[in-house]
C-alpha cells in the first residue's frame, strides 16, 4: 500500500467488479467511507480467511448460524448442520430440482426478452429451495418479493429498512414453523422438520437458532443463486463456443468446473466481513484490535498477480485458486447445493434451447455496491 489513499472510496452506485480493477493494482488493502479495511488482493484474502483466529467471523450484533461463529462453537454447529448438504443428503433432491427448472424454462416465453436474474434465476432459486426445505408453494410470491426488497434495501444503504426486511424474512420463518409446533408434526420428515429435531452439543436447537439457520439457508441463498443465475446466463449468451460445447452434452465435473470459472470471472459473492482480535499487519498496514475488516472475494477472483489473464476461461489452471465458495474453516458449507442447483439449471436451460442470446434493444444492467453480478440480464431464448 502506497503512503496515500485514494481520493474516492465510495463504491455507492458503482459496479463493484469495475470499481476494484482500478484500486487492486495500487492498493492490497484500503479503508471504506463507513471506516472498513477491505482487502482487495488474493494472497491478503486467503491469509486472512485461513487466519480464523486474527480475523474472527463473530462480526454481527445478531445470531448468525453458523457463519457468525469462531472456533470450538463454530465446529460444533457446523458439524450438525453440514450432514443436510452433502452428495448423499441433496441426492434425493435432484430429480426435483431438475423438474423445478424444466417447467420454469419450459414456461419463458420464446422470441420475447427475459430477464435472466429475475424471471429465471430467482424463480429458480425459491422454487427450489422451497422444494428442498419442503416449505409451500404459496410462499413464492412472498419470497420472490422479498428477493426483491432485499437487494433494493441493501443497495439503498438504509439500516433501517435493511432491519425491516430481516424481520420480514425471519416473520416469514416463523409463519412456516409455527403451525408444525401447533400440530405436533413429530412424523414429518423433510429438511424443516429435521432441522427442529437436530441437536448440539446435546441439546435441542432453539427457535432463535433454528431461525438463524433458515436464513442463513434461504434468505442469503436465494438472491445469490439469482445473482449466479444471471452470470451464467450472461457469459453463456455473450460466447456461443461454450454455449455451443456445453449443449453438446458434457460431464458434470466439466460442467461444475465451467460454471466455478465463469463465476470467479464474475464472482456475484461480494464480501464476507471479519474482525481483528488482535493487532495485525496485513499487506504493509497495521490494524489495531476491532478493526473491522472486509474479504473482497470478487476483487481477489481476478487478481492478476494469481490469474494472469482474469477474464481467460481456464478451469483447469484456475481451480486451486478459486475463491467462489472461500476457503478455510469458513468456506461456504452450502457449495454442493448450490453447485446443484446451478448445474441443473444450466443443463436444463440448454437442452430446452437451441439459442440463448443477449436482447440488443435491452443492454444488460450491472448490479451495483455492495450487490455484485447483474441485476438485469435481457435474453432471448429460441
Amino acid at each position: 500500500m502506497t503512503d496515500h489513499m485514494p481520493d474516492d472510496l465510495s463504491a455507492a452506485g458503482r459496479d463493484i467488479r469495475a470499481f476494484t480493477e482500478e484500486l487492486r493494482p495500487l492498493h492490497g488493502v484500503v479503508r471504506n467511507d463507513h471506516g472498513e479495511w477491505v482487502l482487495l488482493r488474493h494472497e491478503l484474502v486467503v491469509q486472512a480467511a485461513l487466519s480464523d483466529d486474527r480475523f474472527s467471523s463473530a462480526v454481527s450484533s445478531h445470531l448468525q448460524i453458523p457463519n457468525g461463529m469462531d472456533s470450538t462453537e463454530h465446529t460444533a454447529y457446523r458439524a450438525a448442520l453440514d450432514c443436510f448438504l452433502t452428495p448423499e443428503a441433496l441426492a434425493p433432491f435432484r430429480e426435483r430440482f431438475r423438474q423445478v427448472a424444466a417447467d420454469l424454462i419450459a414456461s419463458l416465453p420464446r422470441g420475447v426478452a427475459v430477464d435472466a436474474v429475475s424471471q429465471l434465476g430467482t424463480r429458480f432459486a425459491v422454487r427450489a429451495q422451497s422444494a428442498w426445505l419442503g416449505w409451500p408453494t404459496d410462499l413464492e410470491d412472498r419470497l420472490v418479493d422479498w428477493v426483491a426488497e432485499n437487494h433494493a434495501a441493501t443497495r439503498s444503504g438504509d439500516s433501517a429498512w435493511t432491519r425491516r426486511v430481516a424481520e420480514l424474512f425471519d416473520d416469514l420463518i416463523l409463519s412456516v414453523l409455527n403451525p408444525r409446533r401447533e400440530k405436533r408434526e413429530d412424523d414429518a420428515d423433510d429438511v424443516t422438520a429435521q432441522l427442529m429435531r437436530t441437536k448440539v452439543n446435546g441439546r435441542l436447537l432453539t427457535e432463535a437458532e433454528i431461525v438463524s439457520v433458515l436464513r442463513n439457508w434461504t434468505g442469503g441463498d436465494l438472491g445469490s443463486v439469482a445473482q449466479c443465475v444471471g452470470v451464467l446466463v450472461h457469459y453463456l449468451a455473450k460466447h456461443s463456443t461454450v454455449q455451443d460445447h456445453l449443449r453438446s452434452g458434457v460431464p458434470d465435473a466439466e460442467l461444475d468446473a465451467i460454471i466455478n470459472e465463469i463465476l470467479r470471472i464474475d464472482d456475484p459473492f461480494v464480501s464476507n466481513r471479519r474482525v481483528t482480535t488482535c493487532p495485525v499487519t496485513i499487506g504493509g498496514v497495521a490494524l489495531p484490535a476491532g478493526a473491522r475488516v472486509k474479504l473482497n472475494w470478487t476483487s481477489a477472483n481476478r487478481d492478476e498477480a494469481v490469474f494472469c489473464e482474469p477474464d481467460a476461461m481456464d478451469p483447469e489452471r484456475n481451480a486451486d485458486q478459486n475463491l467462489v465458495y472461500g476457503i478455510g474453516r469458513h468456506a461456504c458449507p452450502g457449495r454442493t447445493l448450490a453447485t446443484l442447483e446451478m448445474r441443473i439449471v444450466v443443463q436444463e436451460l440448454l437442452a430446452a434451447t437451441s439459442s440463448v442470446a443477449l436482447d440488443p434493444q435491452q443492454p444488460a444492467e450491472r448490479a451495483t455496491s455492495p450487490i455484485g453480478g447483474w441485476a438485469k440480464v435481457a435474453v432471448l431464448v429460441s
